[in-house]
C-alpha cells in the first residue's frame, strides 16, 4: 500500500530528473561576472535604501544611470532631483541619465484628477536649473495597459544599486509609511558597465525614446511606428556578458538577465530553470499572487518530487491597490481581493502539501505599510534579484530584468537568511485555505464585481493584464 501511495512521487522524480539536470547545467553555463562576495551588500529597509541612493548620487563623479518605472512628483522625487542637480553642479563632467516609463510619466495617479503627470516636474526643474539631468521616456508598448518599462537598476560610477522599487514618498519612506522591497548594492565595474551600456545602447539608439525634461514632447500617436520598431529591437536585445571564468575562493557569479515578450525570453527561461533544478527548497516572493501557468506547473513538479516550497505574499491589506473600507471604493481596489481569491484556490488545491508542511504560505503585513517584494531563492545556491512580479503581465508584456546570483560556496548564505528573517518578523504562516476570507465575507461591491467578472470569465483577462 505504501508503495502505491508513493508511486506518483517516485514516477515524478524519475521523469523530471533529466530535466532537472539539464536545467542545472544550463544555469551553470550562463555567462556573467565573477564578483567578490564582499562586494555584495543586502539592505533591509527603505530608509537604508534611501540613504544609500542619496549617498551614491553625492559620491558619483563620472556617470549616473537610473532606470525605474517612475520618479514621482512628491517630496521624495524632489529630494532625488535636488540631489542629482547638486551632483551635476559639483561635477560638470558628470553624465546623468534617468529612464522612466513614457506613459506613466505623462498621467496622474489612478483615481486622481487628470494632470500632465511627473513630466511637468521634470520640465520645471530643467527650466529652473538648466541642462545636466537628462530624463528619458521609454515607451515599451503603444499603450500602458499592454506593457510598461519595468526594468530596474541604478548605476553610480562602478556601483550598481538594484531594487524593484520606484522613486516616491512611500518607496523611500519619506514620511514614515513605506512600501517594502528588496535592496542590494553591488560594487563591480564590469557589471556596472554592462547595465549602463545596455540602456544607453538600446534606448539612445531608438527614435521611440524621447526626452521628457524638454518642452513639447511628441504625441504617442506620432511615435507608433518607432515604438513597433523599438519592440522588435528589444526582442533581440541582451546584456553584454563575458564567458564566466571558474569561480575562485570568495567569488559569486552575477548574471544580468533581460525579459521581454513570450518568445526567447531569457529571464523567464532562467526562472523556469531555477524551479526545475531545485532539489531541496524553493522560496518565492511576489506581491500579487497571480502566477503564470508555466511557473505553477514547475512548482507543482517541484512539490511532487519532494521539494519544500515557501511562498511569501502580501496580505491583501498590504497591497498598493488596497482601499480601506471607509474610503470610497474604486474598481482598481478589486485587485487585492482577486489575488487573495487566487491564493485561496491554490491553497485549497494543495491542502495535502500544506498539512505536511511541504508547502508553506506566509502573509506579510505591517500596519498600513505595503509589500512589493519579488524574487527566488533555490537550494541555498541561487538567488534571483528582480522587479518581475511573477505574474502573466510581467511574463509577456512588460520589459523586465534581473540579477541572478550563483553562490555554490554559500558565501552569501548569511545575508540571504538575515533578509528572510527580517521579512518573517511581519509575516504569519497560513496553514489552511479557510484562514483566508472567502467571497461571501468580502464587501458587497467587491462580491458583486467578482461574481460579474467570473460569470463572463473576465477575471482571467484581468489576471493577465493587471
Amino acid at each position: 500500500m505504501n508503495k502505491l501511495i508513493s508511486a506518483p512521487r517516485r514516477i515524478a522524480r524519475r521523469l523530471v530528473s533529466p530535466l532537472r539536470r539539464k536545467s542545472r547545467a544550463w544555469l551553470e553555463s550562463l555567462p556573467g561576472f565573477a564578483v567578490p562576495a564582499q562586494a555584495i551588500e543586502t539592505l533591509h529597509e527603505p530608509a537604508a535604501f534611501r540613504q544609500a541612493l542619496l549617498t551614491q548620487i553625492a559620491q558619483a563623479t563620472r556617470r549616473i544611470v537610473m532606470v525605474a518605472l517612475y520618479l514621482q512628483d512628491d517630496d521624495a522625487g524632489h529630494e532625488v532631483l535636488d540631489a542629482l542637480y547638486a551632483a551635476r553642479a559639483r561635477h560638470p563632467e558628470l553624465e546623468i541619465d534617468i529612464y522612466v516609463d513614457w506613459h506613466r510619466a505623462q498621467r496622474g495617479l489612478i483615481g486622481k484628477h487628470k494632470s500632465p503627470g511627473n513630466a511637468a516636474m521634470y520640465r520645471e526643474y530643467a527650466q529652473r536649473f538648466g541642462a545636466g539631468v537628462r530624463i528619458w521616456g521609454v515607451p515599451v508598448q503603444s499603450r500602458e495597459l499592454f506593457g510598461v518599462l519595468h526594468l530596474k537598476g541604478f548605476v553610480f560610477d562602478d556601483t550598481v544599486l538594484y531594487s524593484g522599487a520606484s522613486l516616491n514618498d512611500v518607496y523611500l519612506a519619506t514620511h514614515g509609511r513605506y512600501r517594502l522591497d528588496r535592496y542590494h548594492c553591488i560594487r563591480d565595474r564590469e557589471l556596472a558597465d554592462s547595465m549602463a551600456g545596455f540602456v544607453r545602447g538600446q534606448f539612445h539608439g531608438s527614435e521611440a525614446v524621447r526626452r521628457l525634461d524638454l518642452p513639447d514632447p511628441p504625441s504617442t500617436r506620432s511615435l507608433l511606428p518607432s515604438i513597433r520598431a523599438f519592440r522588435a529591437q528589444l526582442q533581440q536585445a541582451s546584456y553584454a556578458r563575458p564567458q564566466l571564468p571558474a569561480l575562485t575562493d570568495g567569488q559569486v557569479a552575477v548574471t544580468p538577465l533581460l525579459g521581454f515578450g513570450r518568445a526567447e525570453n531569457a529571464l523567464n527561461a532562467a526562472m523556469l530553470a531555477l524551479l526545475r533544478s531545485a532539489q531541496r527548497e524553493i522560496v518565492l516572493l511576489t506581491p500579487y499572487f497571480n502566477l503564470p501557468k508555466p511557473v505553477r506547473v514547475a512548482i507543482g513538479q517541484a512539490l511532487r518530487r519532494g521539494c519544500r516550497v515557501d511562498i511569501m505574499v502580501g496580505d491583501k491589506t498590504a497591497s498598493d491597490f488596497y482601499i480601506p473600507p471607509p474610503q470610497p471604493f474604486r474598481t482598481i481596489g478589486l485587485l487585492p481581493y482577486l489575488y487573495e481569491n487566487n491564493l485561496r484556490r491554490y491553497m485549497r488545491a494543495h491542502r495535502r502539501q500544506l498539512e505536511r508542511g511541504q508547502l508553506v504560505v506566509r502573509l506579510w503585513r505591517d500596519g498600513d505599510n505595503s509589500y512589493h517584494l519579488k524574487g527566488l531563492f533555490v537550494d541555498d545556491e541561487y538567488a534571483l534579484l528582480t522587479g518581475h512580479n511573477l505574474n502573466p503581465r510581467a511574463w509577456a508584456l512588460d520589459l523586465e530584468n534581473a540579477l541572478l546570483l550563483r553562490d555554490p560556496a554559500g558565501q552569501l548564505l548569511a545575508q540571504h537568511r538575515a533578509e528572510r528573517e527580517a521579512l518573517h518578523r511581519h509575516a504569519v504562516t497560513v496553514a489552511d485555505y479557510r484562514q483566508l476570507q472567502s467571497l461571501r465575507r468580502y464587501p458587497p461591491e467587491v462580491q458583486r464585481l467578482l461574481r460579474r467578472l467570473s460569470r463572463v470569465r473576465l477575471d482571467r483577462l484581468v489576471n493577465r493584464l493587471l
